[in-house]
């Protein structure tokens, strides 16, 4: 696995991965994860992955993250 490139925005952690002939695109946040996996042969370039980096879909993935905290945090009640 090679790492193509860390960088943090809108307080979340991504991180962009080559694998497999698929780029690994993950996106944390405190104790949450989620992880996309993109066809190498469907982007052109790697800069064609910024629109995966773009508000609007930062703003999916953290509305995700809040389901995903809200869901962990029921949980640890229930211990």
């Amino acid at each position: 696995m090679r790492i193509i490139k860390e960088f943090t925005k809108k307080d979340i952690r991504i991180s962009i991965f080559s694998w497999n002939n698929k780029y690994l695109l993950k996106y944390e946040q405190g104790m949450i994860e989620q992880t996309f996996k993109v066809n190498e042969m469907d982007i052109l370039e790697e800069s064609d992955l910024d629109v995966f980096f773009s508000d609007t879909f930062l703003e999916e993935i953290q509305k995700r993250f809040d389901e995903m905290h809200q869901s962990l945090r029921n949980q640890v009640e229930n211990i």
